[in-house]
């Protein structure tokens, strides 16, 4: 188990069940798809992460497993129009999402139009019923109070996670944002870490800060380092 900086106990296998296994790059072909969901059966991963593109493959390719399809919404910037972003929710679900990362409309948060925000979010909540929900609020252009804000309205609005970053941002995940978004919503909603996690140490960090939830593009190299190195049990 870890035991270090205030987390009190995670097992291997906890820790990946936490990971959302990602490829959202643009280039991503079939079969990279194809092995991003072998790799997340051989694990047990929460989920993996993938455009509505792919929703339809990884569905199938994870037909009875525990492993959650996960799709991205208004991927990256968050500036599409409310009623495309709904459109494109309720069709991920359609063709197998489990779950619905979406960006929110960040110009609208930082313009102060926050009723807009947060019925852009609430209305995806609702028409993909009981499909979680996480809101990505993408730190790295938010002052920390637009950042509690963010959170705020998410959870008002009924998601079920918020989400620091999409990783294409100038930055990614920090612990400090992790801790922030944490005390801003309290012990009961999630919190998504992704953006630039990398390995078990900033794993780690992001857990020990708060989240419960770990988006990354290098699930296996966590998981696999996690081995070699007999870090967990």
């Amino acid at each position: 188990m870890v035991q270090e900086k205030g987390l009190t106990s995670v097992t291997k296998r906890q820790l990946e069940r936490m990971i959302d296994s990602t490829n959202l790059r643009p280039d991503a072909t079939t079969e990279d798809i194809k092995k991003l969901c072998r790799d997340a059966k051989k694990y047990n991963f929460a989920s993996v992460c993938v455009n509505p593109c792919f929703v339809s493959l990884a569905a199938d390719l994870l037909i009875s497993v525990e492993v959650k399809v996960c799709c991205a919404i208004g991927f990256p910037l968050g500036a599409a129009t409310p009623e495309s972003k709904v459109f494109e929710a309720k069709d991920a679900v359609r063709n197998g999402a489990d779950e619905i990362d979406m960006v929110i409309n960040i110009g609208a948060l930082k313009d102060k139009k926050y009723e807009i925000v947060k019925k852009e979010i609430r209305d995806i909540v609702d028409v993909v019923g009981k499909v979680v929900v996480k809101v990505i609020i993408e730190t790295c252009y938010l002052t920390d109070e637009e950042k509690i804000k963010a959170c705020l309205i998410a959870k008002e609005a009924g998601a079920h996670f918020v989400k620091t970053s999409t990783g294409f941002g100038p930055k990614g995940a920090t612990a400090e944002d992790v801790a922030l978004m944490r005390k801003t919503v309290g012990p009961n909603m999630g919190i998504k870490a992704s953006g630039g996690i990398r390995t078990i140490d900033d794993a780690v960090k992001m857990i020990n800060a708060g989240a419960n939830r770990i988006g990354t593009s290098r699930a296996v190299e966590i998981v696999e380092g996690i081995e070699q190195q007999k870090l967990l049990v």
